[in-house]
């Protein structure tokens, strides 16, 4: 675990976009074995998929004193009133220090604002810890099993109100 300093959770911008990349690369990279050859470049994403996400979605950065990104995640509001999580991620040298809890219940706070009333979010089976982490946050398996690139993608969800 990094000692991190101040973090600061905000809206990321295209300034972010190299920073955030490496932070996305750094987090996914144990599993990339684990991955189909398209399910892990949608995961860690492009310049050009990053700046389509940006535009698409809300996405969050918890920057570090330095300006590096020590984690992300994005969210939208989708149809009947359902906020959808993406992309969450944390450093290595950040894990373990509370910051996803940090990021997660920001996003939350910020589709609770916009009057969702449940969330949504996928996941893949290599990510054992990440299933446990948001269990431990109310989440649920949904029973919705998608196709991604080749692997079984698991939707979670989580009730509001």
């Amino acid at each position: 675990m990094s000692s991190m300093g101040e973090i600061t959770i905000q809206q990321a911008t295209a300034l972010h976009a190299d920073s955030l990349l490496e932070c996305l690369r750094v987090a996914f990279e144990p599993y990339r074995s684990a991955y189909t050859k398209g399910g892990y470049e949608d995961t860690v994403l492009t310049q050009q998929s990053l700046l389509r996400r940006l535009d698409k979605m809300t996405v969050l950065v918890a920057l570090e004193g330095s300006g590096r990104v020590a984690g992300t995640i994005a969210y939208k509001v989708s149809d009947q009133a359902e906020g959808h999580l993406r992309g969450m991620a944390v450093r290595p040298d950040c894990q373990g220090s509370g910051l996803a809890d940090q990021l997660l219940e920001r996003a939350e706070a910020e589709l609770v604002k916009e009057n969702c009333s449940r969330i949504s979010l996928d996941t893949t089976e290599p990510l054992e810890r990440a299933m446990r982490f948001y269990e431990r946050h109310g989440y649920r398996r949904s029973g919705k099993i998608q196709d991604f690139f080749g692997m079984p993608l698991i939707e979670y969800s989580k009730e509001l109100r």
